[in-house]
C-alpha cells in the first residue's frame, strides 16, 4: 500500500474513533431513583397535608376534652401535641390505673377543672407523602382530676367543711395504631390502642352515711404509686 493511501486510511480511523468518544461523551447516563426517595422529593414540594387538628369524644365521658395538633415532620414521622381541660367523670370504670369511680352527682360535690397536656412522637411505617397509615406513637401525658366535697352533717344538711378529693397522672404511653384521610376530603380518623406506665399521686375522700348512726363519715385515703393503664379510642378531625 502506497504511503498516499496507508495516510488516508489512518485519517479515517482518527475521525471514526474521535466520532465514537464524542457519542459516548454526549449519551444520558441511567439514574435509579428508589421510591423512599421519590416520596421523600415529593413531601417536600406537593402541596400535601402535613397538619391536622383532632378530637377524642370517646374522653368526653372519661372527664377530659382534649384538642390535638399533629404536625408532620417529613414522610415518615410527625409530633402531636395536646391540650384540654378535665371535669366530671361519668363513667364507672375499675381498671388499674384509671380514677376508680364515677364523680358523685350529689349536692355537695363541685367539679374542679384542671389543664391536661399530651406530647407525643409519631413514626409511620409505611411511605406516604401524608401523614396516613399504620404507626407507633411514644407519649407523656399530664392529668389532673379534682373535686371539693362539702361535708354534711347528721341531719343531712351541708356544713362549711370541706375537703379536697384530688388526682394526678403523668403517664408515658406507647400507641399502635391506623390513621386514614379521606379518598375525596381531608376528613380523617385515628385507630389506636396501647398501654402506659402511669405515676398516680392521688388523695381519695370516701363519705358513707352510716345508716345506723344517721351520721355521715369521710376518710381520706393518700396513694403514690406506679401502675399500669391500658387505652383504646378513636380520633377524628381535619388535614390541610
Amino acid at each position: 500500500m502506497s504511503p498516499k493511501n496507508t495516510g488516508g486510511l489512518l485519517a479515517v480511523l482518527f475521525a471514526l474513533l474521535a466520532a465514537g468518544a464524542t457519542a459516548q461523551k454526549n449519551k444520558p447516563t441511567t439514574k435509579v431513583v428508589l421510591y423512599k426517595d421519590r416520596i421523600a422529593a415529593q413531601w417536600d414540594t406537593v402541596n400535601c397535608v402535613k397538619n391536622a387538628i383532632k378530637i377524642n369524644p370517646l374522653l368526653f365521658l372519661r372527664g377530659e376534652i382534649p384538642i390535638y395538633y399533629e404536625r408532620a415532620l417529613s414522610s415518615k414521622v410527625s409530633a402531636e401535641v395536646g391540650v384540654g381541660v378535665t371535669y366530671r367523670n361519668y363513667i364507672n370504670l375499675t381498671i388499674a390505673g384509671d380514677h376508680p369511680d364515677a364523680d358523685d352527682f350529689g349536692a355537695g360535690t363541685k367539679i374542679r377543672s384542671h389543664p391536661s397536656f399530651h406530647v407525643g412522637v409519631r413514626y409511620y411505617f409505611t411511605d406516604d407523602i401524608e401523614p396516613q397509615g399504620a404507626y407507633m406513637q411514644a407519649e407523656f401525658a399530664y392529668l389532673k382530676y379534682g373535686k371539693r366535697i362539702t361535708e354534711q352533717d347528721s341531719t343531712g344538711q351541708l356544713t362549711d367543711r370541706t375537703r379536697t378529693d384530688q388526682r394526678t397522672f403523668n403517664d408515658f404511653r406507647v400507641y399502635f395504631g391506623y390513621q386514614t384521610l379521606g379518598a375525596s376530603s381531608n376528613w380523617l380518623f385515628d385507630f389506636y390502642g396501647g398501654v402506659a406506665l402511669r405515676l398516680r399521686d392521688m388523695t381519695i375522700v370516701n363519705e358513707q352515711l352510716n345508716i345506723t348512726q344517721r351520721q355521715w363519715t369521710y376518710e381520706e385515703k393518700g396513694i403514690n404509686d406506679m401502675v399500669p393503664a391500658f387505652f383504646l379510642g378513636v380520633k377524628m378531625g381535619l388535614g390541610w
